[in-house]
């Protein structure tokens, strides 16, 4: 009997992929081009996932409450990244921001393992640049913690400047 394609880990052997071409770059080209083409790369693929969520699933987040706000947004990188992959949390903190907590993720370990970590420049904002760019929003964001610089978590937080619906 023939494997369903939702039954195979396939998120985990592109993410291998991604990998092994990181460590090629890095070989050849050197620790600087490896994370700028990383940050690249990330930036079009969030930009993308999340435009793909929000058309497929009809969502304007723009005028969702912060709190549904978060309910949805955690799924976009979920698209990316199935639960046995990382750990991370959502949750607002006002009516237009949110924080995220991420307390393992996957591509650290791999990092580690491949003696790349102490040089890896992590992409995270860039990445989140990427979805809030295609949920079509405009978002202050910044990170205060980040587990490349030896913090337990990385932490983000998050402001949604959110376009004035009712001019009255």
């Amino acid at each position: 009997m023939a494997e369903r394609a939702v039954d195979l880990p396939l998120h985990k052997f592109w993410w291998l992929h991604d990998a092994r071409w990181y460590q090629g770059v890095l070989k050849r080209y050197g620790q600087e081009a490896a994370n700028e083409i990383n940050a690249e790369a990330m930036l079009f693929v969030a930009r993308r996932v999340a435009r793909w969520y929000t058309a497929r699933h009809d969502v304007d987040f723009e005028k969702l409450p912060m709190d549904e706000f978060v309910d949805r947004f955690k799924e976009i990188p979920r698209v990316m990244w199935p639960e046995d992959m990382t750990n991370y949390q959502h949750h607002a903190v006002g009516p237009d921001t949110f924080e995220t907590v991420v307390t393992e993720h996957f591509a650290l370990k791999m990092l580690k393992a491949a003696r790349s970590f102490d040089s890896y420049r992590c992409p995270c904002l860039e990445m989140r640049a990427g979805w809030f760019e295609g949920m079509g929003l405009t978002v202050e964001d910044s990170r205060s913690e980040c587990m490349t610089s030896g913090s337990e978590v990385c932490r983000f937080r998050a402001t949604v400047r959110r376009t004035d619906l009712d001019p009255a």
